[in-house]
């Protein structure tokens, strides 16, 4: 999909390009930005948008970018995903984990929120690393959205216009 005349594919190829140049990391990135190193990451995948406070920091981060990408970067992007994405084995077992725990993580919500989910909009994610306590390497992976209650759907609170019936 063309976002700002470029497609997601050019602008990720345009960034990741630009992200090599530099030598820095995500976390590096991210800390310039400030932002987390997942949106951080969106971004230079094409899936967030560039706001246009932080196209600056970008390019004196990623000095490699050009005015076009970043140009692209600032239109409203298509967000998706590939179905493919679920056979990369990072991906697969993130998935799994979540599918595995699914119906524990919704009762505990539940328990301490109410009925509701969680936002993927106000949302924030984070990965970052710790040490277990037998010395090995471990991902942490942080979910942090905002708490969104279901509604009781009450007619006079709906302010959308109410279809009336047509007459016969």
């Amino acid at each position: 999909a063309l976002r700002g005349g470029a497609s997601a594919d050019g602008i990720a190829d345009a960034c990741l390009a630009a992200k090599k140049a530099s030598g820095k990391s995500y976390d590096e990135i991210a800390a310039a930005l400030g932002y987390t190193n997942c949106y951080t990451c969106q971004l230079l995948l094409g899936q967030a948008q560039l706001k246009a406070a932080a196209r600056p920091k970008l390019k004196a981060v990623l000095p490699d970018l050009d005015d076009a990408t970043l140009d692209a970067m600032a239109a409203c992007p298509v967000r998706g995903w590939d179905p493919e994405i679920l056979k990369e084995p990072n991906v697969y077992r993130t998935y799994e984990a979540i599918t595995h725990y699914g119906i524990a993580i919704k009762n505990l919500v539940n328990e301490k929120f109410g009925d509701g989910i969680m936002s993927a909009i106000d949302f924030y994610l984070s990965v970052d690393e710790a040490t277990g306590v037998k010395g090995e390497k471990r991902v942490v992976i942080t979910l942090n959205g905002k708490f969104l209650p279901f509604i009781e759907q009450l007619a006079a609170e709906n302010t959308a216009p109410l279809a009336t019936p047509k007459k016969k």
